[in-house]
């Protein structure tokens, strides 16, 4: 917020605080545009050069094939799933009753 002078209709002068009114725009001149053109490429599927990505990608979905990017995202390893912590403990638990009570595994 930023003060300035404005005057009133009666010929008074007040120094109030002023609202900047910035229109939702971006920086850019102009909104940015998908085009469907793009410098020649040769399909993995025929190998006949392209230089429109629709038709290259409806010859991909005639094939039933399907296009992959090279999205970083896809190349992360998944997560892995947590371990039960409960089903361990058990386990833990059971081994040790059986190891109290004796039991042995006998080397073969």
């Amino acid at each position: 917020m930023s003060y300035q002078w404005f005057e009133m209709e009666d010929g008074r002068s007040v120094y109030r605080k002023a609202d900047k009114h910035e229109p939702k725009r971006s920086h850019l001149a102009c909104p940015m545009i998908a085009q469907d053109t793009m410098e020649p490429v040769q399909s993995m599927l025929d190998g006949k050069m392209y230089d429109s990505k629709s038709k290259l990608r409806s010859t991909y979905r005639a094939a039933g094939m399907v296009e992959v990017g090279n999205d970083p995202a896809r190349l992360r390893p998944r997560k892995r799933p947590k371990p039960d912590r409960a089903a361990i403990k058990t386990t833990v638990e059971k081994a040790k009753a059986r190891f109290d009570r004796g039991e042995r595994v006998r080397p073969r």
